[in-house]
């Protein structure tokens, strides 16, 4: 007498889809060489990056063993080259290999002089003053063009990995309807848990990518020397990633949703432009009102561009300590909202051929 094959549970079914989805993605090769590639790039603009900030940062200064001490501790601002005498060193100057020189002989407490061509680098002698403590009651802020970048990295990470990951569940759940393969698989574990394993599968290789990217930035601006800068990042990338895993989810789930309301691979876009919108419009407000407080603001609250709002505020010193929890609880609430939405909307399509299933018909019990 054969024995009845016993049924899953939810919790097992959502692990079978969720290693289905993540195992069918590592094993193919486009996935795989494109996150490579991605990498690669993202290594190689850090370093890049890091390397021209310092040698366009760094100034060039001819030392004699006499003076070469007085710049032990601005290593990281000057470019230092050591000569024999304060005759190289000048000839240096004259030729314009270096900016400045120092050279022995000059008034105590210093015993040196700069030698410069038509005027010394005022970033120079500020290094080599001897000043009081000095008390800012006015900080002058981030400097524009890291702020920039900082900005569009942040924005370009959430674009690339919302749009990429989302279309690819969009194209499932469309490629399994047109194929009749979901009557299959909806007879065999319950249509929520085939959503939810949907969703956890992609959720955990776009965070994948993520935390890799967010590797690849630590080891770049290890590896350059951009010590503060990487001490600056270290908050805003931790809130960063909390706030992609919430806000990926929330849009992984209106994906799957807007997809199982058509059954041709051609009729995806009628569903799901509104919601590419959605994702484009945090990288474009980031590039074009970076330096706006008010957008930012506004950003940082709503749940589709708190993501990328909270977290460059986060860098900017503009958010006190209690908004990014209250930006996280109002972008959980709205997860919540549109994975109960979503799976409504999943449930009552899924199983529907033919023309466009309407919002109205999808959101019926």
């Amino acid at each position: 007498m054969t024995t009845p094959a016993v049924a899953p549970s939810f919790a097992q079914s959502v692990w079978l889809v969720t290693e289905r989805e993540v195992g069918s993605k590592l094993r193919s090769k486009a996935f795989v060489i494109s996150t490579a590639i991605l990498f690669a790039i993202a290594l190689a603009g850090v370093l890049w990056g890091g390397f021209a900030a310092q040698a366009e940062n760094r100034i060039p200064v001819a030392v004699t063993s006499e003076t070469a001490s007085a710049l032990d501790g601005a290593k990281d601002a000057v470019e230092v080259t050591e000569v024999g005498s304060a005759d190289e060193a000048r000839d240096l100057v004259r030729s314009g290999d270096v900016d400045a020189a120092l050279v022995p002989g000059g008034a105590e407490p210093f015993g040196y002089t700069i030698v410069a061509d038509e005027s010394a680098p005022s970033a120079l002698t500020s290094l080599l003053s001897v000043s009081p403590e000095i008390e800012l009651l006015t900080t002058g802020g981030t400097d524009e063009i890291l702020r920039y970048f900082v900005s569009l990295g942040f924005g370009l990470i959430f674009f690339m990995a919302a749009l990429t990951f989302g279309s690819t569940i969009a194209q499932s759940v469309v490629e399994e309807k047109q194929t009749r393969v979901v009557e299959l698989l909806i007879s065999a574990i319950p249509t929520r848990a085939l959503l939810a394993g949907k969703v956890i599968g992609n959720t955990i290789l776009a965070m994948g990518q993520v935390i890799g990217l967010a590797a690849i930035t630590v080891v770049g601006l290890t590896v350059t020397g951009q010590s503060a800068l990487l001490g600056g990042l270290g908050a805003p990338l931790v809130w960063f990633a909390v706030f992609f895993l919430f806000g990926f989810i929330l849009l992984a789930s209106l994906f799957a949703a807007a997809a199982a309301m058509v059954s041709r691979q051609e009729d995806i876009g009628s569903t799901t432009t509104p919601l590419t919108f959605l994702v484009m419009a945090p990288y474009f407000l980031v590039v074009f009102f970076n330096d706006n407080p008010v957008v930012l603001t506004v950003m940082s609250y709503v749940p589709f561009s708190a993501p990328v709002g909270m977290p460059v505020r986060v860098f900017l010193g503009e958010a006190l300590w209690w908004e990014p929890l209250l930006s996280l609880a109002v972008l959980l609430a709205t997860c919540v909202a549109a994975i109960l939405v979503g799976a409504k909307i999943y449930e009552n399509s899924l199983l529907r051929m033919g023309a466009r299933v309407s919002l109205a018909d999808a959101l019926k019990a």
